[in-house]
């Protein structure tokens, strides 16, 4: 397992810097409440792609400065924190869905969204440190944690294509069910307030009970997506820095893709063939380090090349077999 054997201040100048695009984006960008429009979207998605690479370009050139004792090269590092990104970049996709699920029952309205996409981030940076430490600890002191992990994974992208299709119902979640005994909701929004205050009594407004399900949407799928990207690098520095910039990045995606995601009605396959192969990865990572230690060790490179082929497969899968046609094709077939 490789600790991330990072200064301090490499760690608070990262969060400092993280933070402070955060604080821009809503204190400046977004003080106003307003409908975010697909320019908008597109601009700001472009931006946090930029950031990415720019940070991706500082590990190549910097990585044996700031750890000077990892077992990676430069190039090494980078790429590793290129496939990282891009698997929970791709991973993120099934958020989107989720997130366009949740809207609609609540009815959030346009201008508001933004707003609970927001704060639903901040929340999700809090517990993917939570799970990524969690995750590091598992795999230095247990190494067949990366079997159980693996097995994990293999068996996710399964279920995901058993479920590829079906509805999600969020008056099912358990959150909600939960929160309802807790504290009374009111029927109404009241501009973006989380809670209002009606003859004497606190109210959750639906806003907050969106922003809940929001954030144990992304718990459950950082569950699925923590592991995946240990399967790529266990650097833990890496590890975190990719997930905080595909994570920041997730709600311009949002805004700029959310109407167009059905296009892409084979994505889900290539995303259960990502976790997959990750999952098959992991179990050769330990078999390589415990069992057989003779194995060539699996270069990184060749694991960016296939999750990239993958993505790219589904995606003109999708476009050169459009969804009405694959809906045709299945009654035919049916009849």
């Amino acid at each position: 397992m490789e600790l991330a054997n990072i200064s301090l201040w490499i760690w608070g100048t990262f969060l400092g810097v993280i933070f402070g695009f955060l604080a821009l984006d809503l204190g400046v960008f977004h003080r106003q409440a307003h409908v975010v429009r697909m320019r908008e979207a597109l601009i700001w998605s472009v931006v946090w792609i930029i950031v990415a690479l720019i940070f991706n370009l500082g590990i190549l050139l910097y990585w044996d400065r700031i750890q000077p004792d990892s077992a990676y090269k430069n190039s090494e590092a980078a790429i590793a924190f290129f496939a990282g990104y891009l698997v929970e970049r791709a991973l993120s996709i099934d958020n989107i869905f989720v997130f366009l699920v949740v809207f609609s029952y609540f009815r959030v309205p346009p201008q508001y969204q933004h707003r609970v996409l927001f704060l639903g981030i901040i929340g999700a940076l809090f517990f993917r440190a939570l799970f990524i430490a969690l995750g590091a600890a598992l795999i230095s002191a247990f190494a067949w944690t990366m079997v159980v992990f693996g097995l994990f994974l293999i068996v996710t992208g399964i279920k995901m294509i058993k479920v590829s299709g079906k509805t999600i119902d969020p008056g099912k979640n358990p959150v909600i069910r939960i929160f309802a005994k807790i504290m009374p909701t009111s029927p109404d929004y009241h501009g973006q307030k989380f809670f209002v205050r009606q003859n004497g009594v606190l109210f959750a407004t639906p806003l907050f009970v969106a922003l809940l399900v929001v954030e144990f949407t992304d718990i459950i799928f950082a569950v699925d997506s923590i592991p995946a990207i240990f399967a790529i690098t266990q650097d833990t520095f890496i590890v975190f820095t990719s997930n905080v910039f595909a994570i920041l990045g997730l709600r311009a995606l949002f805004f700029a893709v959310a109407g167009l995601m059905e296009l892409f009605h084979y994505l889900h396959y290539g995303l259960a063939a990502v976790l997959a192969f990750v999952g098959v990865k992991m179990l050769y990572g330990y078999a390589e380090k415990a069992i057989f230690p003779g194995w060539p060790h699996f270069p990184i490179m060749v694991s960016l090349l296939v999750i990239v082929i993958i993505l790219a497969a589904s995606i003109i899968a999708s476009v050169v077999r459009p969804v009405a046609q694959a809906e045709e094709e299945s009654v035919a077939k049916g009849a």
